[in-house]
């Protein structure tokens, strides 16, 4: 298959209604940014959006294809419970959906959800101190960041209860020796802010390579000021970065509104 085909051949654009195509057509971009970043780990991690409408539909990546080759028709629209609702030659993975699903059913605005394993999103989780403010990046990010203890593989559903309560209000976390999660009422944010987040654990593994007492952490008056600052979240600015982004994903990774 060629890089940014579409691994089906039916569209279900004129199938579904037009707030699921829009749905599907933001999680394909969001998925085919992930892979245009470096950013996706094969087929393992995930992204979900919630499909507009009373029924507490989703969409969620079918298991086994990579991000790079997700479109908007191959997304598998699911139930709060994970359950597969219209036909589709494609299955999920439950563990994906164990965290998705906590988070959709605990937070209203969370519209759209990713979670990924990058190298340098895994090396700050695993950090005793966790993001520390080195940068703008990080400043910018720490005021909407929480954290949530490793407890194993995603497939206990008890663990949903204690990392909804760990995220609270917050839009960004830190699963710790595990990875990052991003939420967000739209897919732009959702996308601004893992992307602060990412850009911000990567400086910091960059930054320490000195050593912990080499790097010098913001003062405290400025991280106050940068909190003042970006209090009103990254909604604004993300709906200025996406269709930039969408830009970028039609002249490096085309297809993914089929």
């Amino acid at each position: 298959m060629a890089d940014g085909a579409s691994p089906i051949a039916t569209s279900l654009k004129d199938k579904v209604s037009e707030a699921e195509w829009k749905a599907r057509v933001d999680l394909a971009a969001l998925y085919r940014l992930v892979a245009v970043h470096g950013w996706d780990d094969m087929i393992f991690t995930h992204i979900s959006a919630r499909i507009p409408g009373p029924e507490h539909h989703f969409l969620i990546n079918p298991y086994g294809l990579f991000f790079g080759e997700m479109t908007a028709s191959c997304l598998v629209k699911v139930d709060l419970d994970g359950n597969v609702i219209d036909k589709t030659p494609y299955f999920i993975n439950p563990a994906g959906f164990t965290i998705h699903s906590a988070v959709h059913a605990a937070r209203e605005d969370a519209h759209f959800v990713m979670h990924l394993h990058t190298d340098q999103g895994v090396a700050v989780s695993a950090n005793k101190e966790g993001l520390l403010p080195l940068s703008q990046h990080s400043l910018i990010v720490l005021p909407q960041l929480a954290y949530h203890d490793y407890e194993g593989i995603a497939l206990n559903l008890d663990e949903r209860e204690r990392l909804v309560a760990d995220l609270g209000e917050k839009k960004l976390m830190m699963l710790r020796n595990h990875g990052t999660l991003s939420v967000g009422a739209t897919a732009a944010e959702c996308w601004l802010g893992m992307f602060f987040l990412e850009r911000a654990c990567a400086q910091q593994v960059m930054a320490l390579s000195a050593g912990r007492q080499n790097v010098l952490e913001a003062p405290e008056a400025a991280q106050a000021e940068v909190r003042s600052q970006t209090g009103m979240g990254m909604g604004m600015i993300a709906g200025l970065a996406w269709p930039g982004s969408l830009r970028k994903l039609d002249r490096e990774s085309p297809g993914y509104a089929d």
